[in-house]
């Protein structure tokens, strides 16, 4: 569920891949087993390529509950959905979360509220990612469980500009959805790979491959940081042979037997760095951060 605000400077028609500003999104709210609420946001950059930079402050900053609210400081390309989750006190009532972003000179603002036509479940969140059409869901889909993640060793680390930090993560799942070339569901015949390569695409909403995978990313930290081995894109990028589950031609890899994820990160500067590793089923998400302090 997207609310974004409406702007006269957003070109929807046209593309960039830099220059454009960063739309914040509140994507709907939802519930615990304790019943506990959240508010969930995500966000927009309208930028293919620039990934933007924007400290806790007066240009990323809620009008309630303090200012951090663990939102991120660093924004990947285009569409993002459900990034953070912010607790909602059981007193909140009819009252405004207010999340203020100004990136490349345009302040926007997202809106969340306790409506309860913005409540999300586990069917909304796959069928806003991709993972479903439009309104269809099974029982077994609705019984899809979200990957847990944990990450071996310390989440807090140190290490210096230029040397490579080890980062391991171990990733459980429930087998669902079934995805091409995992638990032993077989790959698509070539022929029709073939054929779909040159097809235009089936809907007018967004599409995504379903299949477990892992991908480490930078949530917080300004500094340029490689990962190796090359990241699945956790945004939405929808370029054919992108490196991305929504990209027109994308399998999933196969899942480590140990179901351990190995990589390594590199700083190219100093600075304290919030590292996010996302399981994603192709329908359901979870997440576990790594803090690292890079020194000269």
């Amino acid at each position: 569920m997207l609310v974004l605000p409406a702007t006269s400077s957003h070109a929807q028609s046209l593309s960039y891949s830099s220059g454009q500003n960063v739309s914040p999104a509140f994507e709907g709210w939802e519930t615990d087993a304790d019943g506990n609420s959240f508010f969930l946001f995500g966000y927009m950059n309208n930028n293919w390529e620039e990934e933007l930079n924007v400290p806790v402050g007066p240009d990323n900053s809620f009008n309630l509950l303090g200012a951090d609210l663990g939102q991120p400081t660093h924004f990947l390309p285009r569409r993002n959905r459900f990034v953070f989750r912010v607790p909602v006190p059981k007193d909140f009532g009819t009252k405004e979360l207010v999340w203020t972003l100004k990136t490349n000179g345009v302040t926007e603002k997202a809106y969340a509220t306790l409506r309860q036509d913005y409540f999300v479940d586990n069917v909304v969140r796959a069928s806003e990612t991709g993972a479903l059409g439009p309104g269809s869901s099974n029982p077994t889909i609705r019984a899809n469980k979200a990957p847990v993640v944990q990450l071996e060793g310390t989440k807090t680390q140190s290490v210096k500009v230029g040397q490579p930090l080890q980062l391991v993560a171990l990733v459980t799942d429930d087998g669902v959805p079934k995805a091409p070339g995992q638990n032993g569901t077989p790959m698509p015949n070539p022929t029709a790979v073939a054929r779909r390569i040159m097809m235009p695409p089936q809907r007018i909403t967004v599409g995504k491959m379903s299949g477990l995978h892992l991908s480490w990313f930078v949530y917080r930290g300004a500094g340029k940081v490689e990962f190796t081995p090359d990241q699945i894109e956790p945004w939405e990028d929808t370029r054919s042979g992108a490196n991305s589950p929504w990209a027109t031609i994308w399998f999933p890899p196969p899942v480590p037997q140990d179901g351990k994820y190995i990589a390594t990160a590199t700083f190219s500067e100093p600075g304290t760095y919030i590292l996010r590793a996302r399981a994603d089923d192709g329908a359901l998400v979870g997440d576990q951060e790594l803090t690292v302090t890079v020194t000269k």
